[in-house]
């Protein structure tokens, strides 16, 4: 037995001290002196691979993955605009080892789909990392080498132009639905599990158009495969530098661009939260890396665990209460689900179907025709 102020006695008050910190910091006693990763890591990715997601998510990780000692998969489960890998991790052990990239489609989705999680509660922000713009393309059979040529040939061929998106509710979508109110043309959605199996059909001429992130598309627009008329942000994507803003070549006022960040379960250990956060911003700030994301058309960008959650209830309540237009393509079994729900909600909401009436989209004096499908347009 070790005398009073020896060293067995100091070793024993080092283990109570270290102990006690690590509950203060929330981790279980089981896992208190375990060395975080233990084992491989999981990333999920809610869409196909080929989009920006996915792109995002292998380039991360394999620099993490050498960051942290440990293996990190790269696991594709798409399906419903990425709710499907956000299911997932909200369910998933909150060791750390299993951890989901998302756009910020991830804020719309309350709005949009019935979820069986909270996206606030059961997830934890671990933190950004890229802001990501989309541009407009058009397959090279397509008659138009400017965004106003194609205005003009939309309008002259009202719903022959299909374009593809991610998902209801993606940024790809929301582009191509606020395109058309700003330039009053009329197209018809096709949505798909992920950006890469709309680029497969872009390039084989069943789509004719789609807005697509820059990291899905750059390669093909580069040789020649897609035509870049216009990308989405207020500036120039320095990876396609020739190509103006939308609102430089004729659509004024015209913006889209969307994070992308990491999560992980709730109630994950806070020294995990911290350490995972400091590697992607340690990541995030190496030259090379920066050079690579952003050839691919990212804008590396980092934050906090606190600042990317801000972010995420902020957008979230944003397009809950109508500032910016819901739109919702749903099929006809959907639509009373969908409109029941939301009018006992309080929500405001107009219906039309197959181009009978025409639904307002929170904007004044701006209405769609709805020529496919139903699109539910909410405001306050």
């Amino acid at each position: 037995m070790s005398e009073p102020g020896g060293s067995g006695e100091i070793v024993m008050r080092r283990r109570i001290g270290m102990l006690l910190f690590t509950l203060a910091c929330g981790v279980p006693p089981c896992c208190a002196f375990a060395e975080y990763p233990e084992r491989p890591i999981r990333f999920l990715v809610g869409v196909v691979p080929g989009g920006a997601t996915d792109i995002l998510a292998r380039t991360l990780g394999p620099r993490l993955s050498d960051r942290l000692g440990q293996q990190v998969v790269v696991d594709n489960r798409p399906g419903a605009n990425q709710t499907i890998a956000a299911e997932m991790v909200a369910r998933a052990a909150p060791d750390g080892h299993t951890i989901v990239i998302v756009p910020s489609g991830y804020a719309i989705n309350p709005s949009i789909y019935r979820l069986r999680f909270d996206p606030v509660k059961d997830l934890l922000a671990i933190g950004m990392v890229a802001m990501v713009p989309n541009v407009l393309v058009v397959h090279p059979s397509i008659p138009a080498r400017s965004v106003k040529d194609f205005i003009a040939l939309a309008r002259a061929k009202p719903g022959e132009f299909n374009f593809g998106s991610s998902g209801v509710g993606s940024p790809s979508h929301l582009a191509g639905e606020l395109f058309q109110m700003h330039t009053q043309v009329k197209l018809t959605h096709v949505p798909y599990k992920g950006q890469g199996q709309a680029m497969i059909d872009l390039l084989g001429g069943h789509l004719k158009l789609a807005f697509p992130s820059i990291p899905a598309s750059i390669a093909h627009i580069k040789t020649g495969r897609m035509i870049a008329l216009g990308v989405t942000p207020k500036q120039r994507s320095s990876a396609l530098p020739d190509v103006p803003t939308l609102d430089q070549a004729g659509v004024p006022g015209f913006e889209v661009s969307g994070w992308y960040g990491v999560l992980g379960p709730a109630r994950m250990p806070k020294p995990v939260v911290t350490r995972l956060n400091g590697e992607f911003r340690t990541m995030l700030q190496d030259p090379v890396m920066r050079e690579q994301l952003s050839r691919e058309g990212a804008d590396p960008l980092s934050s906090s665990p606190e600042e990317f959650a801000a972010i995420i209830a902020a957008d979230i309540v944003k397009w809950a209460k109508g500032d910016e237009p819901l739109l919702v393509d749903v099929v006809d079994r959907d639509l009373e689900v969908a409109a029941v729900r939301l009018q006992a909600e309080g929500r405001h909401v107009e219906l039309a179907r197959g181009g009978r009436g025409r639904a307002a989209l929170g904007f004044p004096e701006q209405t769609v025709d709805l020529a496919h499908g139903v699109r539910i347009g909410l405001r306050q």
